[in-house]
């Protein structure tokens, strides 16, 4: 059965390719019978011409030649390229009309040339202006910044060592209700700290007032480390005066107690004033300039306040060792703390202007 399915398949296949044949030939004679006979001649094969021949000027049209004027005059480079093709060529007719049009033109460049010299905000055909500009002084700020390292590396070896020394003199001037006789005499017995919490202020003050003085300009060839130098001597003629000083009268007037006391009060804020100094320098020496101004303004009203709250928490005591009146306590300060500081003043602005 199977078999004889196979033979059936194979006849109708064959079958039915033979029809496909027939139909396939049929429609290849009716293609021919209705297409003409082939009469193309065969083309010669193209041989390529390397003789040199000469090609005619073919003149423009008057409508071609207008464009190319109109082109001309817009583009100056252009019309430029167009006279050196016509001089070449044998077209008179283009080469006239080209060196009519060859006139001036002004191209952009030219044009904005002109805009400006025309300008009436621009001072182009006036007479010339001296402007007298003034050059900043650099100084190398290398040498700045490992003076401040020390200065901070100092502090914290005096911190490290010191410890409750700092810790009790920062009790002593943060709460004024703590002005106890026995915690004064305690620090007075601790003269190594104090020294070097002094040397701490005398040379970060110094360094503050040299810094200060090249920011309002008080000397017109600055050397930072000279006037450091001069400012830190200042500052320590200043207060070993004064300590000497007060030491003297204490003991001519038998006012001792009275005279320690209050001297004590002013180194203790002079040591503080001096870590104070430290953050304050490092933004100084290395600012933001916009932030600049700010700085040193914070910098002068915190120093005055500090001064003031020096003369308030010096009253009290005093008072208590001697009767004083205020009238008199500022008679005293008048004479003794803001006459010299003004004498000072007075004396290094002579001689910073002989010595420059």
């Amino acid at each position: 059965m199977h078999t004889q399915l196979l033979l059936v398949k194979k006849i109708v296949l064959l079958v039915f390719s033979c029809i496909l044949s027939s139909l396939y030939f049929v429609a290849q004679a009716q293609d021919s019978a209705v297409r003409p006979p082939d009469t193309a001649v065969p083309q010669a094969p193209v041989v390529k011409d390397t003789s040199v021949r000469k090609v005619p000027v073919v003149r423009k049209k008057p409508d071609s030649l207008a464009r190319a004027l109109q082109a001309a005059r817009r583009d100056s480079i252009y019309r430029d390229s167009l006279v050196r093709i016509a001089a070449k060529s044998s077209d008179s007719l283009v080469t006239a009309r080209l060196k009519e049009e060859s006139h001036p033109v002004e191209n952009t460049f030219e044009g904005f040339q002109a805009a400006v010299r025309n300008h009436p905000y621009y001072n182009i055909k006036g007479p010339g202006k001296v402007l007298f500009l003034k050059s900043n002084s650099f100084f190398n700020t290398d040498g700045l910044f490992y003076f401040l390292f020390g200065l901070l590396f100092y502090y914290a070896i005096v911190r490290l060592f010191f410890h409750k020394y700092l810790h009790d003199i920062t009790t002593l001037f943060f709460r004024a209700t703590m002005r106890q006789q026995q915690l004064r005499e305690q620090l007075s017995q601790t003269p190594l700290p104090s020294l070097f919490l002094n040397v701490l202020f005398f040379c970060a003050g110094g360094m503050f007032m040299a810094l200060a003085a090249l920011y309002f300009n008080v000397v017109p060839e600055p050397n930072l480390w000279l006037l450091w130098g001069y400012c830190s001597l200042i500052v320590s003629i200043v207060y070993l005066g004064k300590f000497i000083i007060l030491k003297v009268i204490g003991w001519i007037f038998n006012v001792s107690n009275a005279t320690d006391t209050y001297i004590f009060i002013i180194f203790m804020v002079n040591k503080m004033v001096g870590i104070f100094l430290l953050p304050v320098l490092i933004m100084v020496a290395f600012p933001y300039q916009s932030f600049l101004p700010v700085i040193i303004t914070l910098a002068f009203i915190t120093l005055g306040l500090a001064l003031a709250y020096r003369f308030i928490i010096a009253y009290k005591p005093i008072r208590n060792e001697i009767k004083v009146s205020r009238f008199h306590f500022f008679v005293y300060l008048c004479a003794f703390e803001i006459a010299p500081l003004l004498l000072i003043y007075k004396v290094l602005l002579i001689f910073v202007e002989r010595s420059y």
